[in-house]
C-alpha cells in the first residue's frame, strides 16, 4: 500500500517513448495522475496518453523542447493551473549521440549540455516553489552509469549525467528541509530507441550483455521500478542518492 500514489500529480519529461513512457504508465498505475512532456512523437504521445486514460487516470501530454526557460515555466504552470500541485518530479528527457574528441563540433557539446543538465535545472528551478509551497515533494532525475565512470565516444553525454548527479546532491540539501526528496536514478544499458542503433546489432548486444553480471539488458520498466520507489513513502528518508539499476554492470 505504501506504493500507491492515490492523490499525487506527476510531471515526468520525455515521457512518451522508453524510460519516459514506462515511468508514466507505471506512476499512473499506482494512482497518479500523470503529466508528461515529449517533443517529437506525437503518435507515441498519443499512445502514452490513451493507455493512461484508459487506466482511469487523468493525463496531460506537453509539446514542448525541454531547454527553452520560458517554454518550461508555461508547461509548470499549466500543470499547476490544471491540477493546483506537483507532488512528483521525473527528469527523464535526454539526448545520447556520439561525439569522439577532437571531432566533436560545439553543437554537439551544446545539445547534449542543454538538454541533459540545462532541461532537468530549469524543470527543478521552475516546480520547487510549488514543491515548498506545499511542503512535500519527490524529485527523481535520470542520470547513467556513463555519468559515474565515463564513456568513451560520449564524454559530451557523461559530462551531463555526472553534473545532473552533483546537481541532484546539491539541491537535495537544500530541499530536504522542506519535505523534498531529490534523488537520481542511473541505468546502465537499457533497450529503447535511443540505444537501438546499437543493441539491434547481435554482436554489440551479445558483447554488452557479457559484461553485465545479470546477462542481460535492462527493459524500461526495470528502471521505471526504481523511480517509483523513489516517489513513494516507502524511500522517505531517502535524499541526494544515486540507485543504480544496471545489472551489476558498474561493478565489472
Amino acid at each position: 500500500m505504501m506504493l500507491k500514489l492515490d492523490g499525487k500529480v506527476a510531471l515526468v519529461t520525455g515521457g512518451s517513448r522508453g524510460i519516459g513512457a514506462a515511468v508514466s504508465k507505471l506512476l499512473a498505475r499506482s494512482g497518479a495522475s500523470v503529466c508528461f512532456t515529449y517533443l517529437t512523437d506525437d503518435r507515441s504521445a498519443l499512445r502514452c496518453e490513451d493507455e493512461i486514460l484508459r487506466m482511469g487516470q487523468s493525463c496531460m501530454k506537453q509539446k514542448i523542447e525541454v531547454s527553452n526557460a520560458s517554454k518550461v515555466r508555461k508547461a509548470v504552470d499549466a500543470v499547476l493551473e490544471r491540477f493546483k500541485r506537483i507532488d512528483i518530479l521525473v527528469n527523464n528527457a535526454g539526448v545520447w549521440k556520439r561525439g569522439e574528441i577532437g571531432k566533436m563540433s560545439e553543437e554537439q557539446w551544446d545539445e547534449t549540455l542543454d538538454v541533459n543538465l540545462k532541461g532537468t535545472f530549469l524543470f527543478c528551478n521552475a516546480v520547487a516553489p510549488a514543491m515548498k509551497k506545499q511542503a512535500w515533494g519527490r524529485i527523481v532525475n535520470i542520470a547513467s552509469t556513463a555519468g559515474q565512470r565515463g564513456e568513451a565516444f560520449y564524454s559530451h553525454y557523461a559530462a551531463s549525467k555526472g553534473a545532473v548527479i552533483a546537481f541532484t546532491k546539491s539541491i537535495a540539501v537544500e530541499l530536504a528541509p522542506h519535505n523534498i526528496n531529490a534523488n537520481c536514478v542511473a541505468p546502465g544499458w537499457v533497450d529503447t530507441d535511443m540505444t537501438a542503433n546499437v543493441l539491434q546489432k547481435r554482436s554489440e548486444r551479445k558483447a554488452i550483455e557479457r559484461i553485465i553480471p545479470r546477462g542481460k539488458v535492462a527493459t524500461p520498466e526495470d528502471i521505471a521500478g526504481a523511480v517509483l520507489f523513489l516517489a513513494s513513502d516507502l524511500a522517505d528518508h531517502i535524499v541526494g542518492t544515486t540507485i543504480n539499476v544496471n545489472g551489476g554492470g558498474m561493478l565489472m
